[in-house]
């Protein structure tokens, strides 16, 4: 076997390893959207930009794709098929660019974001007694988290006119007069942040991962045109 062949096998079976990890971490972000997903079920008719629900779709979306392009990967390193490993690179790079503008997209205009999803919650509440589906996720948010409106409790008065509805307060009140103080998208958010620090760094490591499975597939790229050039 030729120095270049054994090269080759060896960023092959490396590139292999990469993405068998990628798929994997792919499956590990997907399981967590299912998880947040049935966990969220009792407030599932709440608007999509409720802090959790959002996560699990943003999981759902990102796990998924991550195990199609590990899959991918996988099946090009050990095909040794240019075709495959060129598609695979250019999925990844884009994938790769698209969380890095993701990322500081969010950083820099997380207050708007945050301020258009509480406002699209708020306008959501306004069918909360003409639609039972919301009125019982909203129930169940604020019975759940402890909390009462999105920003303030306030929110609630120009719905109900001047009242509280009665999951504002502890279980077993027909009427509500002062219901819990702490506004139900700062409590979300908060369990959000407490249940997925593991799912941050696990994310980390999947773009370590993504950067090296793309230094490689472009390796064996090349080695995989040179030695076709070598041949003719």
């Amino acid at each position: 076997m030729s120095v270049s062949r054994k090269c080759l096998c060896c960023v092959k079976y490396l590139m292999f390893v990469f993405n068998l990890i990628f798929w994997l971490g792919g499956c590990g972000l997907f399981g967590v959207g299912v998880w947040l997903s049935f966990n969220q079920a009792e407030f599932s008719s709440l608007p999509l930009s409720f802090p959790s629900l959002s996560a699990a779709n943003l999981l759902f979306v990102a796990g998924g794709i991550t195990m199609v392009t590990g899959f991918l990967g996988c099946l090009g390193a050990l095909k040794e098929q240019r075709c495959l490993l060129f598609m695979f690179f250019v999925i990844l790079l884009l994938l790769v660019l698209t969380e890095i503008t993701l990322g500081l997209v969010i950083h820099i205009f997380h207050d708007k974001l945050d301020s258009k999803a509480q406002g699209e919650l708020k306008e959501g509440m306004k069918i909360y007694e003409s639609e039972p589906a919301l009125k019982k996720s909203w129930d169940n948010v604020q019975k759940m988290f402890k909390c009462c409106g999105v920003t303030n409790k306030t929110d609630w008065y120009d719905v109900l006119n001047g009242t509280l509805p009665s999951s504002c307060c502890s279980v077993g009140k027909d009427q509500c007069v002062d219901g819990w103080s702490e506004p139900c998208y700062q409590k979300a958010r908060q369990w959000l942040l407490a249940n997925i620090p593991s799912v941050l760094v696990f994310g980390v490591c999947i773009g370590v991962v993504q950067i090296l499975a793309l230094v490689f597939s472009m390796l064996m790229y090349c080695q995989i045109l040179c030695a076709e050039k070598h041949l003719d």
